[in-house]
């Protein structure tokens, strides 16, 4: 009786914890930084998760998220973006995947795992690794390789980038285009931008999301390298309705109480995403992460960030 009580008592003690972050992030008690560390601590503290289909709850509250962004945005203002940031992305993503197989081979890293890691780092982290891993059949180990690679990048992005932009006195302009292009993944790219400023949360989050586009001619590229299959099933559709509520927003009356309402709670929920994603840094998937695989994502992370940044202060 006296281990069940334990037990059980040690179950309320997580969910009670659980809880208070949780809450602590809608009422922004506590910031993107802070949420991504106290997601860490509590899956290593309890050693398990407390959410059995995290991932599947991250990709669904940070699509939401992105989604509400979009009540604060007019399409002028979001074609403006977009347009000028597409010839980065596109030069960005062709260089980090040509790194990627490059520096694989050098590094001698098994080649599929090598793909994986290039695409996360080129376009959009877990989401591209995921869509690529499908096309080309990747067995478990290798996404699981690349995933806690890319997973650890994003949790030092998200606290160094924002000191980095200080340093190097980055508009939040430059900062937001600097973040979409350097950083993997979409959480840790808003996360770092929504520190930065207003207008860098606005700029990374359109860029990003035009970046995301990419794993649509990647996946294609993919199956046709490692003779897979392409699944449509693999865009990122949601992408659509956040240009239909920018639409929407520029040309309908919508009160401003409304979207500035939508836009708040949606800025919560990113810090809430960023303690769910903090839950996926244990120290057991650190340790999965072999000292090739490391080097090759690190190396690729490098280049990208120092290039992409030195092009950004000059021009």
């Amino acid at each position: 009786m006296n281990i069940l009580t334990k037990e059980k008592a040690t179950r309320l003690t997580k969910i009670i914890i659980f809880s208070l972050i949780i809450i602590a992030c809608l009422f922004s008690i506590i910031n993107n930084a802070v949420a991504l560390l106290l997601g860490f601590i509590y899956t290593n503290i309890f050693r398990s998760r407390f959410l059995v289909f995290n991932n599947k709850i991250i990709s669904f509250l940070l699509q939401l998220a992105i989604i509400g962004i979009g009540f604060n945005l007019n399409i002028k203002e979001t074609w403006a973006i977009g347009q000028n940031g597409f010839m980065y992305i596109m030069l960005f993503v062709i260089f980090a995947l040509s790194i990627g197989i490059l520096l694989g081979k050098t590094f001698k890293v098994e080649q599929k795992t090598a793909h994986l890691i290039s695409s996360g780092t080129a376009i959009c982290g877990g989401s591209a690794i995921a869509a690529i891993a499908s096309t080309i059949n990747a067995p478990k180990e290798d996404i699981s390789i690349a995933l806690s690679i890319i997973f650890i990048l994003n949790a030092i992005a998200l606290l160094v980038f924002p000191a980095l932009g200080y340093i190097f006195n980055l508009s939040e302009y430059q900062f937001g285009v600097w973040s979409a292009i350097a950083i993997h993944d979409t959480s840790s790219v808003v996360g770092a931008a929504q520190i930065y400023g207003e207008e860098a949360l606005k700029i990374a989050t359109i860029i990003k999301l035009v970046k995301t586009l990419w794993i649509v001619p990647v996946a294609i590229f993919s199956s046709l390298l490692f003779n897979g299959k392409f699944h449509s099933k693999k865009i990122p559709w949601f992408i659509m309705i956040f240009v239909l509520i920018i639409i929407i927003n520029s040309y309908s009356p919508i009160s401003s109480i409304i979207t500035n309402s939508v836009y708040t709670i949606s800025k919560s929920i990113f810090v809430v995403v960023l303690f769910l994603v903090g839950m996926n840094l244990s120290v057991s998937k650190i340790k999965v992460v072999g000292w090739k695989p490391a080097v090759l994502g690190i190396s690729i992370w490098f280049i990208i960030s120092t290039i992409s940044l030195i092009i950004i202060l000059n021009l």
